[in-house]
């Protein structure tokens, strides 16, 4: 089995990934990036690195009874993708209480109205293998619950039920 679980910055993955109990080798995509070298770059306007994806997905292709935590999670192999939501609104509180750059809050509010992350994993694995969790209200502790479903199968997939368009 490999899950991968993916969202905008700012939607709980990290936080919600480390609160799953779950046998499910948990893996922080952006820390193994980190320590094994597998960044191209850095896009001097925004401030992040660049991912060599294809390097990335080289690594974990042997990888099984995995779950990929990341906002690029979606690009790599997975037989399930939860795609954690947050209202624009809220996740530009949580991103500016983080200390990330007003262009990067609207930025990431903008992609997240506009379904962006939504929309690539539903066109890389299937509307049918994409289950939407919308964190805006929910504690870490039930966006881990909801990740369980997704893991154990007892949810069903949900892709398109969220809609920020509205919040833009």
């Amino acid at each position: 089995m490999r899950v991968a679980v993916t969202g905008t910055p700012g939607t709980g993955k990290t936080t919600a990934t480390d609160r799953l109990e779950t046998d499910l080798e948990v893996i922080h995509v952006n820390e193994l990036v980190d320590r094994e070298g597998l960044a191209v770059g850095v896009d001097e306007e925004r401030g992040s690195t660049i991912v060599d994806l294809e390097a990335l997905a080289d690594r974990l292709v042997d990888r099984e009874d995995v779950l990929f935590e990341s906002h690029l999670a979606h690009h790599l192999a997975a037989d399930r993708v939860a795609v954690l939501r947050c209202h624009p609104g809220r996740l530009r509180e949580r991103l500016r209480a983080r200390g990330e750059p007003e262009r990067t809050v609207e930025e990431n509010a903008e992609s997240e109205a506009l379904d962006l992350l939504l929309a690539e994993a539903v066109e890389r694995h299937g509307r049918g293998s994409v289950y939407e969790i919308d964190t805006t209200d929910l504690e870490p502790a039930a966006v881990a619950r909801e990740l369980a479903g997704v893991v154990d199968g007892s949810r069903e997939p949900s892709a398109g039920e969220v809609d920020f368009l509205d919040a833009r």
